[in-house]
Order: structure tokens, then C-alpha cells, then sequence
């Protein structure tokens, strides 16, 4: 059989499109639930304006993307049982632990509170209106807690025991699949990464209002009282963006830094075939381009810094690093079969791991720079002026004269960076999974073990396709939702609630007298957007 069509080669290539293709809503979905509840806080401690119509556009986008994220992910679950039933069957027990919790927990707190502060803008008193989001925002957090948990136990198996009478893994120490190191830093690594997303689409879309702010400036347009307020609520954003990417973008760094060395110690070949090491090296250089030879085991072309791969896996520039072919060796005397049976694909791994670091490098450096550029300079612009007489506090110069406008290339660079993030997540998680391979759980069960045996070429070709169109369509759906209401910008003709409604009794209540009720008593829950 054609290996490009094996049913294995199939259902990897459907559950690596669906999984790249829900991983894109799932870091938007953390970082705009917190950055909304961060901008909700400011409004409720300060009552301005600026702050109520921020979080209502935000909160709006925020909701598109986990309603598409919540449909993309039912799938993912599923598809343990159409293609991949034998991994099911051995690791089920493990496996399934932690994402049942992240189902009857995590999930439980998305989606009822969500519901009460989708309805609860004129209902609920605002501090607890506020609480509803932040709690929603710890939900995300929790689920993707779990869902990493389950998936770096397949990377690091751990809190386990095989059965002898059925050869199965069973769960002996949770708390080990939660808190184990793996967990903990891969659960870091992800979080900062989606920070990063959500700034960067913050940043994007703020950049694209105060273009089109400068340009009627330029054309000598005078701006309305809900265009200036748009104004006030999107340069707010933009400096929020900022400072989160960069906070974020160091965070990612760090937790980057800690994950290599973590990788180095559980999955050496993963490390090596990142920089393209055939061979054990002391000290171990950076690769920084490389073309490999597969088939003779070596590079023919290579560029390559001294030492810094024996600092990324030990902290410092002199020890060795086991090379691709050492470890391919190791692998196939302790498992058996041939040393080409355990390199991965080291194009995927390679280009992979720099693409990654590539664009979240990109997005980090262009968010330090706007952070500079868009001090108190910027708000003092004649076109970014609102009539308010406040400016950020987060200023690094007092002076009040010159307040040149930053050139129409600057926003450009926001704008076309939005999506950076998003690739050099798409890519981290390619670098993942297939740095794992030839194992679906790293020294307990190959890919190959874990596919569906009743399961043939046809079905999953047919599946493959249905979910391809599917998520096409979904895809499609998605962008224009997104452009259309990001477009638009925040609603500025809706005023923020007067005051706190007042919690009513029912009629007949305590103390023998009807409760008195105001006019909204008996209005109905209205889909605030």
C-alpha cells in the first residue's frame, strides 16, 4: 500500500488539520477573556466611557472566537474513537482523567458564567457582573491546564502502572500527570504564547481605527463625538496590547528557555532533530540554517553558531549534546527495529522549531517597539486628541510640544503582524507532535500501535474530507463574523448602565408583604450584542 494513503498517514494528517485548526481560536479565546476582564475592572473601578466601550468590542470578538472554538474542539475528542481506538483503549484511563476534569470543572465555569455576563449587563450589580468574566477567564486558564496535562503526559508518561492481565495503562497518581515538570512549563509556555496571540490581535485591530483616524485627520475631516470616543477606547486598547506583548513576549522566552532544557531531558532526539545534530557534539552549536542529508545521516549544508545548543539544554557553552545518530541507536536497542525507525522527520522539526521562534520573536520586537513609539507623544497628536485631558500614565517622556504622527508604515507594521502569533503557535505545536514521532506516547506506544484497526483507507479519506470542507466553511465564517464587527469598531451610541440594578425578592417574600418591583422586573434576558 501507497504509505501517503496508508489509513495511519490519513488519520495523522485529519487529527493534525483539525488539531492546528481549533488551536487558532483556543489562545484568542484565553488572552481576550482575561484582556476583557482586565478592561471591564478599569471601567468598574473608574467609570469611564472609554474603558465600558472597550469591553464591550473586545468582549464581542472574544465571544465569536469561543463559539467557534467550543465547535472545532467537540471534534477533537471524537476523533480518539473514530481513528485512533487502540491508543484509546491502552491509555484511556490516563488519558481520560484530566480531560474529564477539564469538562465537569473548567468547562462548567466557561459556560455558565459566560451566559451571565452575556445576559447580566442590565441585571447584575456591576462588581458581580465583572466577577462573571473573570471567572470565565479562569476557565479557560483551567482548561487548558488540563488538556496540556493529558497532553504532556503523552510526551512524559507518568503516575502509571501497566496492567499485567490486560497490558493496559492505569492511573495510579494524579497529582504526578498534573504537577509533573512537563506540565508545568509546557501549561507556561502555552499561556504566555497566548497572550502574545491576544495582544498582537489587539495591537492589529487598534492599529487599523487610529489609521483611519490619521487619514480623516489628514484629509481634513473633522471627527464626531462617537468617532473621538472610538478613538479614546482604541488607543487604550493599543497601549494595553502593548505592554501585555511584552510582558507576554518575555514570558515566552523564559518558559521557552526552561522547556528546552526539560525537552533535552525527556526527549533528546526531539532537541536533535530541532538543530539538525547528527552527530554528539561538546560543545553543541546552533544551527541556524541546514540542509540534511536523511539517508547519510549528516548536514551538506550548515550554518551554525558555537556552543549555543549545549547552553539552551545545560546553561552553559561546554558540555556535550547527544546527536541524532547516537540517539537512533540507543532507541533501537532498547525497542527493537532499526535506528531510521526513530528519527523523525527532521525537515518538520527543524524548519518547524525556527518558525516558531521566528514570528513569536517578530511579534515580541514589533510590540517593544510600538510600546516606545506610542508614548505621551502619541496622545497629544492633534488626530488623537478627544477633547479628555488625561493621558496614560504609562508615559516615558513629560514633554507637551512636538507630537509628530507616526508614519502610516508604523500602523501598517501592527496591522500585518496581528497574525504573527497565531503562525508561530500553529508551528510549535507541528514541532510538538511530530518531534515525538515514531511514538503517540514517548516509550509506551508508537503512532503506528495506535490507529483504529477496523478502520480503513476509504473512511478515514471520506472523513478526512468532510472535515476539511467543514472547517473550510467554519473558516470562512469565522474571518468575516470577525472583520465585520472589528471593522465596525466599539458601539459608541450604547451608554453604560446608570446604576446598579437593585436585587429583587420575589413577590410574597419574606415578611409577608410583596416585594416591590421596578419596571424591569419582569423584562426578558436580551443577547446584549
Amino acid at each position: 500500500m501507497n504509505l501517503a494513503l496508508a489509513p495511519e498517514t490519513l488519520a495523522r494528517w485529519q487529527f493534525g488539520i483539525t488539531t492546528v485548526y481549533h488551536f487558532l481560536f483556543v489562545p484568542l479565546t484565553i488572552s481576550l477573556a482575561a484582556i476583557t476582564a482586565g478592561l471591564e475592572t478599569a471601567w468598574v473601578r473608574t467609570g469611564k466611557e472609554k474603558y465600558f466601550h472597550a469591553t464591550k468590542f473586545w468582549g464581542k470578538l472574544f465571544l465569536i472566537n469561543i463559539a467557534m472554538g467550543v465547535v472545532t474542539g467537540i471534534v477533537q475528542e471524537f476523533q480518539f474513537g473514530m481513528n485512533w481506538s487502540d491508543y484509546s483503549r491502552f491509555v484511556g484511563d490516563v488519558f481520560g482523567a484530566p480531560l474529564a476534569m477539564e469538562a465537569l470543572l473548567a468547562f462548567f465555569f466557561e459556560s455558565t458564567f459566560i451566559g451571565l455576563w452575556i445576559f447580566g449587563w442590565d441585571k447584575l450589580p456591576k462588581k458581580i457582573h465583572c466577577a462573571c468574566i473573570w471567572i470565565v477567564a479562569i476557565g479557560t486558564i483551567l482548561s487548558s491546564y488540563f488538556i496540556l496535562a493529558a497532553n504532556s503526559w503523552m510526551q512524559h508518561p507518568t503516575g502509571y502502572t501497566i496492567d499485567k492481565a490486560t497490558g493496559k495503562a492505569q492511573l495510579t497518581d494524579i497529582w504526578a500527570v498534573l504537577t509533573q515538570n512537563t506540565t508545568l512549563v509546557v501549561v507556561f509556555h502555552t499561556l504566555t504564547a497566548a497572550f502574545l496571540t491576544g495582544a498582537a490581535f489587539v495591537i492589529g485591530i487598534s492599529s487599523l481605527h487610529l489609521l483611519r483616524a490619521k487619514r480623516l485627520r489628514e484629509r481634513g475631516e473633522e471627527l464626531g463625538e462617537g468617532r473621538k470616543k472610538q478613538i479614546g477606547a482604541m488607543r487604550t486598547s493599543l497601549r494595553v496590547g502593548l505592554v501585555v506583548a511584552v510582558i507576554a513576549g518575555l514570558g515566552t522566552a523564559i518558559s521557552g528557555d526552561q522547556l528546552g532544557k526539560v525537552m533535552f531531558e525527556q526527549q533528546p532526539m526531539k532537541m536533535a532533530a530541532a538543530e539538525a545534530l547528527w552527530e554528539t557534539q561538546a560543545p553543541a552549536p546552533f544551527s541556524v540554517f541546514a540542509v540534511g542529508d536523511v539517508s547519510k545521516g549528516h548536514n551538506s549544508v550548515e550554518l551554525e553558531v558555537p556552543g549555543v545548543l549545549s547552553f539552551l539544554a545545560h546553561s552553559n557553552f561546554t558540555d556535550s549534546v547527544p546527536g541524532i545518530n547516537d540517539i537512533a541507536q540507543r532507541e533501537a536497542d532498547a525497542y527493537g527495529g532499526q535506528p531510521d525507525d526513530y528519527i523523525p522527520s527532521i525537515f518538520m522539526t527543524f524548519w518547524g522549531f525556527r518558525l516558531m521562534i521566528g514570528f513569536g520573536m517578530t511579534s515580541f520586537v514589533a510590540g517593544l517597539i510600538g510600546l516606545w513609539t506610542t508614548r505621551r507623544k502619541l496622545w497629544l497628536a492633534p488626530a488623537f486628541r478627544t477633547g479628555e485631558d488625561e493621558v496614560p500614565r504609562l508615559m516615558l517622556t513629560k514633554k507637551r510640544e512636538m507630537a509628530p504622527l507616526l508614519s502610516t508604515w508604523s500602523w501598517r507594521i501592527g496591522i500585518l503582524t496581528m497574525g504573527f502569533p497565531l503562525i508561530a503557535n500553529s508551528f510549535g505545536w507541528i514541532f510538538t507532535e511530530m518531534g515525538r514521532q515514531p511514538w503517540a506516547v514517548y516509550g509506551l506506544m508508537k503512532t503506528a500501535d495506535a490507529v483504529s484497526p477496523g478502520v480503513g483507507r476509504t473512511e478515514v479519506l471520506i472523513s478526512l474530507g468532510v472535515f476539511t470542507l467543514l472547517y473550510g466553511a467554519l473558516a470562512v465564517i469565522e474571518v468575516r463574523l470577525l472583520t465585520k464587527y472589528a471593522k465596525a469598531g466599539p458601539d459608541t451610541d450604547e451608554k453604560p448602565p446608570a446604576k446598579d440594578p437593585k436585587l429583587r425578592l420575589p413577590s410574597g417574600g419574606p415578611g409577608g408583604g410583596g416585594a416591590v418591583e421596578d419596571e424591569d422586573t419582569d423584562k426578558p434576558l436580551t443577547f446584549a450584542y
